[in-house]
């Protein structure tokens, strides 16, 4: 899930991998496998990414939507 809103956050912000690359000190290659959830975000990323895209680590998370509401039980 983390994956697929990570894109779409991008996207919205008309970032390139490569910006928010520079954004997380890392790589092209580690964001487009964040991407495709081939590699885990470590906790340093979840939190930088939360702040560049100003969203909570749930939401990026995929465990809550974009009203707020917990998608658990």
């Amino acid at each position: 899930m983390y994956g697929q809103r990570l894109k779409e956050l991008r996207a919205e912000k008309g970032l390139s991998q490569e910006a928010v690359a520079r954004e997380l000190h890392c790589s092209q290659r580690t964001v487009s496998r964040y991407e495709l959830e081939q590699l885990d975000l470590s906790s340093e990323a979840v939190i930088a990414l939360c702040h560049l895209f100003k969203v909570s680590a749930d939401y990026l998370l995929g465990l809550e939507d974009e009203t707020g509401a917990k998608t658990y039980r």
